[in-house]
């Protein structure tokens, strides 16, 4: 039988969840982590309860929502992403700089479907999200323009290419998961080399069209729903 989970004993100003409960948050969350990691964000509440061993019903007690499961479940992993962003920023190196901005990010998405979900779209995301992803922007503007300044780094590429990266690649993650999950290496190599600055070059081939705009990205964001199978 389950357990209602938000019975609470309070104690020393902060609420206390019950043995029981506590166990079943710590299986709605293991399986939260298993079943959006595989699936994204698509995933129901039914679907987690069942990787849990739990009635859907323990889940919403719990949660009352896919969106407040979200929050709880990927809080710490968009955190670590800001000091992953921060680390990147204190490489000596520029190119080196840039390549841990964009490789960390790319990874940690291409490793949880619904990691890249909450990142790439808003459909899923809280206003905390909002203020999270907001805080990667600037160091993320620093560190592009710096490898741009150092001719390490083609001058046409912006920092909003950077989601849509996360996009192409999370395509080749999900095409190749049953096969070789880890393909999506070679392509972000790919991208990497063609990236790279070339001061000898007399010319290079410009991109087109230019890198989608902050409202753009807005709006894209804001329409793109996710599918995995």
């Amino acid at each position: 039988m389950d357990t209602q989970v938000d019975d609470r004993a309070v104690g020393e100003g902060r609420p206390r969840l019950r043995a029981d409960a506590q166990r079943n948050l710590a299986l709605i969350l293991a399986a939260a982590r298993a079943v959006f990691a595989r699936r994204g964000l698509d995933a129901s509440l039914d679907e987690v309860a069942r990787e849990a061993g739990l009635g859907v019903g323990t889940v919403y007690r719990r949660f009352r929502d896919k969106a407040e499961l979200a929050e709880a479940l990927f809080e710490a992993d968009l955190e670590q992403l800001v000091a992953d962003v921060a680390e990147a920023e204190a490489c000596e190196d520029p190119w080196e700089g840039f390549v841990t901005l964009v490789a960390r990010i790319l990874e940690r998405q291409a490793q949880d479907c619904g990691l890249r979900d909450l990142l790439s779209s808003t459909a899923f995301g809280t206003e905390r999200f909002a203020d999270l992803r907001q805080r990667l922007r600037p160091a993320a503007e620093r560190i592009v323009r710096r490898a741009q300044a150092a001719g390490v780094l083609r001058a046409d590429f912006d920092p909003y290419d950077i989601p849509v990266l996360g996009v192409m690649l999370g395509s080749v993650v999900d095409f190749t998961r049953a096969t070789r999950p880890e393909t999506w290496r070679r392509y972000l190599a790919m991208i990497l080399d063609g990236l790279q600055g070339c001061p000898t070059c007399a010319v290079s081939r410009p991109l087109a069209p230019p890198p989608l705009s902050d409202d753009e990205l807005v709006v894209a964001m804001g329409s793109w729903r996710p599918r995995h199978r």
